[in-house]
C-alpha cells in the first residue's frame, strides 16, 4: 500500500475534498495544492508548480477549468515533466468521457513515462447539489439546452473512492477506468427523481443554446466559462456518452451508486428544501 506523501492538485474541488477526508482517515501523509494552500498551486502560474509537488511520491490531478479547453493538454504535459523532475512516481488524472481535449491530455500524461491512472468520469450527480444547477433546483425550475439524450451520472463519492484505491494500491497503475453510474437518465428524468426525493415540485425545461448562453452572460459569468458550457452541452452531450460502463465495479469491487440513491441521500440532508 502507498504510504508516502500524496499531493492533491485541485484539493478544494468536488472530488478533492472527498479524497482528502478518505486519505486522512487512513492516516496517510497528504497535502492539498490550490491557489489558497500553504504551498500554492495555480494552473496559470507555472512558477508555483514545483513547490507544490516537491516531496510527494504521487498526485491526484483535477484540471481547472476543464480538460476540454485548448491549453489543457499542453499544461498536463508540462506538469508531468515537473512531476518527473520532482521525483513523483504516479499521477491519478481525473478525466472526462468523450472529450477530445481530455483524450489529448491523457495521451500527453502517458507519454511522459510516469505511472498513470486515468479516471474517466461522466457528469457528476453533485452538479445538482454542489454546482451550477443548485440555484435553479432550489427555485423549482432547471433550464438547460439538453433534450432527450441520456447521461449515466456518476456520484462524486464513487470517484473519490476510486481515486483513493488508485492512489494506495499499485495494481491500478497504468490503467484507465470509465466511471459512470449504473443507469443513464435524461436531465428531465434526473430532475423528476430529485422532485420525488424532496416531495417538492421541481420542473425541467429545455431551452435553446442561445437562450442558455444569453442567460449566463446576463448573470455575469465570464465568457470563457460560457464557451466551455456551450461546448459541453452542444458537443459532448450528443449521445456519445449515454452507455454505462463498469469502471466503478472494476476498481472498487462494488456497484456504482444509482442516481436515485444520491437523490434520496441528498434530500435527507435538507439541502434542496432550503
Amino acid at each position: 500500500m502507498q504510504t508516502s506523501e500524496i499531493v492533491l492538485v485541485g484539493g478544494s474541488g468536488k472530488t478533492g475534498g472527498r479524497i482528502i477526508k478518505r486519505l486522512e482517515a487512513r492516516g496517510l501523509a497528504i497535502r492539498a495544492a490550490s491557489r489558497s494552500s500553504a504551498r500554492p498551486f495555480d494552473w496559470e502560474d507555472r512558477s508555483t508548480w514545483r513547490g507544490a509537488l516537491e516531496g510527494a511520491s504521487s498526485a491526484y490531478v483535477a484540471f481547472q477549468p476543464d480538460l476540454s479547453v485548448a491549453w489543457a493538454a499542453e499544461a498536463i504535459e508540462a506538469l508531468a515533466r515537473v512531476a518527473v523532475e520532482c521525483g513523483l512516481e504516479h499521477i491519478v488524472l481525473l478525466s472526462g468521457r468523450g472529450e477530445e481535449g481530455a483524450q489529448r491530455s491523457e495521451a500527453a500524461l502517458k507519454a511522459s513515462g510516469i505511472d498513470t491512472t486515468i479516471l474517466r468520469a461522466s457528469w457528476f450527480c453533485q452538479n445538482f447539489s454542489e454546482g451550477a444547477f443548485l440555484e435553479q433546483i432550489l427555485a423549482g425550475r432547471l433550464q438547460l439546452p439538453a433534450g432527450e439524450v441520456s447521461e449515466p451520472f456518476i456520484d462524486a463519492d464513487d470517484i473519490a473512492d476510486a481515486a483513493v484505491a488508485a492512489l494506495t494500491h499499485p495494481s491500478h497503475r497504468n490503467k484507465t477506468y470509465e466511471l459512470t453510474g449504473p443507469r443513464a437518465l435524461t436531465f428531465r428524468q434526473a430532475v423528476a427523481e430529485i422532485a420525488q426525493a424532496t416531495g417538492r415540485p421541481i420542473e425541467y425545461e429545455q431551452v435553446s443554446m442561445a437562450d442558455f448562453t444569453g442567460g449566463l452572460a446576463a448573470a455575469g459569468l465570464p465568457q470563457g466559462l460560457i464557451n466551455l458550457l456551450e461546448e459541453l452541452f452542444g458537443q459532448v452531450l450528443d449521445g456519445r456518452n449515454a452507455s454505462t460502463m463498469g469502471g466503478v465495479a472494476e476498481i472498487l469491487g462494488r456497484p456504482a451508486t444509482d442516481f436515485s440513491q444520491y437523490a434520496r441521500r441528498t434530500a435527507a440532508t435538507g439541502l434542496w428544501s432550503a
